[in-house]
């Protein structure tokens, strides 16, 4: 079993390390999404499904999804800039 969580500590490690180390935004949060699956596998080896079940609803699916929202609305938003300065020459 300590070969199991050796190795999902490494993989806990690269993930994080990915996460920061990704520079596009739509990316990077998809890399969020896959740390926090990780960190859910982790959890589960550990045996604290209280806690996997948390990370796996709030680390993997809410949090990245608000950041995908939020992304795609100042994205939007930008665009929408551009376009109705261009109207006003």
């Amino acid at each position: 079993m300590s070969a199991i969580l050796g190795v999902l500590l490494l993989l806990t490690a690269a993930s994080g390390t990915a996460v920061v180390l990704v520079r596009d935004p739509s990316r990077q949060i998809f890399v969020l999404a896959a740390n926090g699956i990780v960190l859910t596998i982790l959890f589960t080896a550990l045996q604290a499904p209280d806690v996997a079940l948390s990370e796996l609803a709030v680390g993997a699916v809410a949090v990245p999804l608000l950041f995908l929202v939020a992304l795609m609305a100042v994205r939007t938003g930008h665009r929408e800039e551009n376009s109705g300065e261009g109207d006003a020459r």
